[in-house]
């Protein structure tokens, strides 16, 4: 599968001002974007933490820090609970 990126190019005197440290510039923009289009409803929660680059279980506990609600449905639970099925057969 051939993937495609998107490059947004930041100043860096708007990156300066919101006071992030250096070495982590891209990472917690990323997170930030991740969080926010996720409380939007625009990006799945898959797609959320990819976009953060994080395991569900971070994205998880970074969703409580910022008290951002899960978008969890019925569809959701059957597939964590099938997901739980198969991982005790093992």
């Amino acid at each position: 599968m051939d993937t495609k990126n998107l490059v947004i190019e930041i100043p860096y005197e708007i990156i300066s001002e919101a006071k992030f440290p250096p070495k982590k510039v891209k990472e917690l923009v990323k997170q930030e974007l991740a969080l926010h289009f996720y409380q939007e409803g625009i990006l799945s929660f898959g797609n959320a933490r990819r976009l953060a680059e994080m395991d569900k279980l971070s994205f998880h506990f970074l969703l409580g820090e910022r008290k951002i609600e899960r978008n969890y449905d019925l569809d959701d639970y059957q597939a964590d609970q099938e997901e739980v099925e198969q991982w005790l057969k093992k």
